[in-house]
């Protein structure tokens, strides 16, 4: 069995949509991009427990770009009709099975599978929280989350990261002043 790939995105774990969003990334001033063939796509099924519902091909690629622009273009305020191209694209089926009511989700072409996911993710995610969708608030960064801080007020991808570049900034403008 192969040695699956490490997922090289600083952020990492959040819900599908944003996660999708997360697929490029800054590094030293770069704009990186794990999508750039299968390779990256079969991280990211890896990383999210899609791999073994869905195939690592160039249609699955193609049609999860498409719903990352959609999804990009609706975060920004700029548009929904992207999204909502995605989402005819697929429909949930109610079922009953022995553990009682449920849903399965249908693709008339298996290969939006995960781009149709990640749309429908985002429609979740509206209807639980919407100011809770957010972007980074550093300059250079351009990664997302769902703030799940009890107060909500959540402003970076990772303290770690962008959190604590902000604060040595701020740190060093204060002592250049002085």
């Amino acid at each position: 069995m192969p040695t699956p790939t490490p997922d090289p995105r600083p952020l990492t774990g959040e819900p599908l949509a944003l996660d999708l969003l997360n697929t490029r990334w800054m590094r030293e001033g770069s704009l990186q991009d794990l999508l750039t063939g299968t390779d990256g796509l079969a991280v990211w099924l890896a990383a999210n427990g899609l791999e073994g519902r869905f195939t690592a091909d160039p249609a699955t690629l193609r049609h999860l770009l498409r719903a990352r622009d959609a999804l990009k273009a609706a975060v920004d305020g700029a548009a929904t009709e992207g999204v909502d191209s995605v989402l005819e694209r697929g429909r949930i089926r109610p079922t009953l099975t022995a553990e009682g009511p449920g849903e399965r989700a249908e693709f008339a072409d298996g290969a939006w599978g995960p781009a149709w996911l990640a749309a429908r993710n985002y429609l979740e995610l509206l209807a639980a929280a919407p100011d809770r969708i957010r972007r980074c608030a550093h300059e250079a960064c351009v990664l997302h989350f769902f703030d799940t801080s009890r107060n909500g007020t959540r402003r970076w991808c990772s303290m770690a990261g962008c959190g604590n570049r902000a604060k040595a900034s701020r740190h060093y403008a204060r002592t250049k002043d002085a």
